[in-house]
């Protein structure tokens, strides 16, 4: 799930795990029943996400077919929430649950830490590794391949989501094909901004967030971000990152964003209020954050055409199982039914989450799904479309602390004038030079 619905206040587990060793024991919790049984002998198990992960249909269907293991899901808040409160549990040996949620842009932080995961290898997950991608289940998979610690959860392929009825205020065309036409490229899509910004008939802005362009467009033009492939910092000499940089702000310059902090109740109140007309939106975010935050009284409402430049991804999850956990077989099996296709498309109806399952990516459930808050939209074919070419996009281990707690802040400062651009991308450079050395 998202970053992306993902975000993260603090640094590598490893450096965590030392400043915490003394403070552990009081910051940790412990989760009522962790590795207990219940009644009759029922085997317990925690289940921590954050977000939305479509878990709840899954779960009922998962405890009806295994009567001896109950499924407590504890929802931990955004991954800004849950992210610190894991590396403290993880630390001090117990409070994390018997399955957690790990999104993509921290996930290397935990390969390069694994001895506080099971090895999913251990407990039979090779027999099912064909299930996914092999991008996908690699980037859990330790160096040497000996270790695996987590399964694939949703991918997020990209499109565009867009407010027809904003649209034809301005006078565009709300037809999503014709729409799609109309921004093949992220030239065209400003060109379009800035007719809807002419018309003078639109009160919303054109784009929530300058930020938002970020990862889509560096997903698309680069097959790194921050970090190389020897997880050395590139921030300040990876060119397309300075490019999404320029356009995101120039596009704030023009009066063409909202300017709304994203993750913030700030950028909760632009959904509600229609406050813009264009967001661009993976999977995830279509049922799971678009459609909660924007209300039942907006559906209908929005629709969704492909993404300029034509395709992308933007987050996707794994779910792992902490060695400090009672019951790792129950727990590990409970990981399988959710990742399996059954659980990957319960999911997909639930919360919009795309599947990473190949066998779930191929079923008509998935495939021909329209979605009635988009203006029944065939988000399985779009979505699908989308990372047909997709090649993956290497995120280094301290990518989540980069982007959240230093390149986005910047960032949005500089969109709402409080620094120039060029002080602001310098600022960031600097400090994440800082953060990385």
């Amino acid at each position: 799930m998202s970053v992306i619905r993902r975000r993260l206040r603090t640094a590598a587990v490893a450096a965590v795990a030392v400043s915490m060793a003394l403070g552990s024991a009081a910051c940790s919790k412990s989760n009522d029943g962790e590795g207990s049984t219940g009644e009759g002998g029922q085997v317990k198990l925690v289940l921590q996400t954050f977000s939305n992960f479509g878990y709840d249909q899954a779960i009922k269907d998962f405890e009806a077919a295994n009567p001896n293991i109950k499924v407590e899901h504890q929802r931990m808040g955004e991954l800004r929430d849950f992210q610190p409160k894991l590396v403290q549990w993880l630390a001090a040996g117990s409070g994390a649950g018997d399955v957690v949620g790990l999104e993509e842009g921290v996930l290397l932080q935990y390969v390069q830490n694994h001895d506080k995961f099971a090895n999913l290898l251990d407990l039979g997950a090779a027999d099912i590794k064909a299930n996914w991608p092999e991008w996908k289940w690699n980037n859990a998979l330790t160096p040497d391949g000996k270790k695996l610690i987590g399964l694939g959860t949703d991918v997020g392929g990209l499109a565009m989501c867009y407010r027809k009825d904003l649209f034809e205020q301005a006078g565009l065309p709300t037809e999503r094909q014709q729409v799609s036409q109309r921004m093949s490229t992220w030239q065209d899509y400003v060109a379009l901004g800035r007719e809807y910004k002419a018309s003078g008939k639109a009160k919303a802005a054109w784009l929530d967030s300058a930020t938002s362009l970020m990862q889509p467009y560096i997903m698309q033009n680069s097959e790194t971000f921050f970090f190389d492939k020897d997880n050395k910092f590139i921030g300040d000499t990876n060119p397309v990152v300075k490019q999404a940089w320029d356009l995101g702000l120039q596009m704030a310059a023009d009066g063409l964003t909202a300017k709304a902090q994203r993750w913030s109740a700030d950028w909760d109140a632009a959904f509600k209020n229609s406050a813009f007309a264009t967001i661009p939106c993976p999977a995830w975010m279509t049922e799971g954050i678009i459609a909660q935050k924007s209300g039942p009284s907006n559906a209908g409402k929005w629709d969704i055409a492909t993404i300029p430049g034509g395709g992308g991804n933007w987050g996707g999850s794994y779910l792992a199982v902490p060695e400090q956990g009672k019951h790792k077989k129950e727990a590990f099996e409970l990981a399988k039914y959710l990742t399996s296709k059954a659980g990957h498309l319960a999911a997909f109806t639930e919360a919009g989450a795309m599947p990473s399952s190949i066998p779930a990516l191929e079923d008509p459930a998935f495939k021909d799904k329209k979605s009635e808050y988009f203006s029944d939209a065939p988000i399985g074919q779009i979505f699908s479309d989308s990372v047909k070419n997709m090649k993956p996009v290497f995120l280094g281990a301290k990518h989540q602390q980069v982007w959240e707690t230093i390149v986005e802040p910047q960032m949005q400062a500089a969109e709402r004038g409080q620094i120039a651009a060029d002080a602001a991308w310098a600022k960031a450079i600097e400090e994440a030079k800082k953060a990385t050395s």
